[in-house]
């Protein structure tokens, strides 16, 4: 049947919801050779990732993930799926901060560089965030602190099979498509960023089938993987289980534009620094992307009415300080359970 498969995605033909998850078992059970795994995500790519392959594929990867015990209501995230080769600085880690001090549980998953000089798992480190702790660690910090950094490694330990196939091939892959759908937490609401514009209603829908009852898929100008403020920004909402397209641009939401280039991070170093001045309050080109992004997602949840009242109420939060002290409490807890 394997073999079947393999000769059909190589045909550009494409695969059932079932099919995709017997490929996506086959691959992260170790079954799979370096040829075989290779080939496969090159085939996809260039055939064109659906809706099912998707689902099947985020299926097999949660089947083998490692449970996480949270079963309060309300959860998010607000993984992007990298691949834009940007260079921008830890856009969506700034902002989970911001969320979780909204009041919503924020389950943020992510994981080191693959695409980009600095992954959310390095900054996290650079902040005195301690990855190396437990899942059931790792729920407790969600339900006491209302954040949880989930590092992709330890809850998708399966994922090692792929993981030097993807640096070495150096492009995108349905990985990175699914990478941010693929969370253990049973989410109810979701943003999600994607480097390919032409997805953006083809993974909204790909939510909906996963049983997210609210999620913006957002493309962002300059094509980032982010909302950007370059220009115009292209997004999916699903919304009682439709999924509708808009766009906006800054001054529609009464921001300022602003150069790519004004956005660009570097290492985890540099970029924990960055994030610290927009959580400290300090105004710039990083400040408003993190409003913006922030924003954006308090729209996604359903904590706010709208974008720009999503963007007001994130200002509020990064300059009360609360977005920073929920970086504070993550950074105590993750240290006092791994010293005690």
């Amino acid at each position: 049947m394997i073999e079947s498969i393999l000769q059909k995605v190589y045909q550009k033909k494409d695969l059932t919801l079932e099919e995709s998850r017997i490929i996506g078992d086959f691959i992260l059970s170790g079954e799979a050779n370096q040829v075989q795994i290779t080939a496969l995500l090159l085939a996809l790519k260039m055939k064109g990732e659906t809706i099912e392959e998707m689902v099947g594929m985020v299926g097999a990867v949660q089947h083998l993930a490692t449970p996480i015990g949270f079963t309060e209501k309300n959860a998010m995230d607000n993984c992007g799926t990298g691949g834009d080769a940007s260079q921008s600085f830890n856009i969506s880690t700034t902002s989970a901060f911001v969320l979780a001090a909204a009041g919503i549980p924020v389950a943020k998953h992510g994981n080191r560089s693959i695409s980009s000089r600095s992954g959310s798992a390095d900054v996290c480190q650079e902040l005195g965030i301690v990855l190396d702790i437990s899942a059931e660690q790792a729920t407790e910090a969600l339900k006491t602190v209302g954040i949880t950094f989930l590092f992709a490694p330890h809850v998708h330990p399966n994922m090692r099979y792929v993981g030097n196939i993807r640096k070495e091939l150096a492009t995108p892959t349905i990985f990175n498509l699914i990478g941010p759908l693929t969370n253990p937490v049973q989410l109810e609401t979701q943003l999600v960023g994607i480097y390919r514009r032409d997805l953006v209603q083809q993974v909204a829908l790909t939510l909906q089938k996963l049983g997210r009852k609210r999620a913006i898929v957002v493309n962002g100008a300059g094509y980032l993987d982010e909302a950007s403020l370059n220009g115009e920004n292209h997004y999916a909402l699903l919304e009682n289980n439709h999924v509708t397209l808009h766009t906006f641009t800054p001054e529609d939401v009464h921001l300022q534009r602003y150069e790519l280039t004004a956005i660009k991070g570097g290492d985890a170093k540099m970029n924990a620094a960055i994030l610290l001045r927009v959580l400290h309050g300090e105004k710039s080109a990083y400040y408003d992307t993190v409003l913006l992004n922030s924003g954006l997602g308090l729209y996604a949840n359903g904590k706010v009415q709208s974008i720009q009242e999503g963007i007001k109420l994130a200002d509020s939060l990064i300059q009360s300080g609360l977005a920073l002290e929920k970086l504070e409490q993550l950074k105590k807890f993750t240290q006092g359970v791994t010293q005690s």
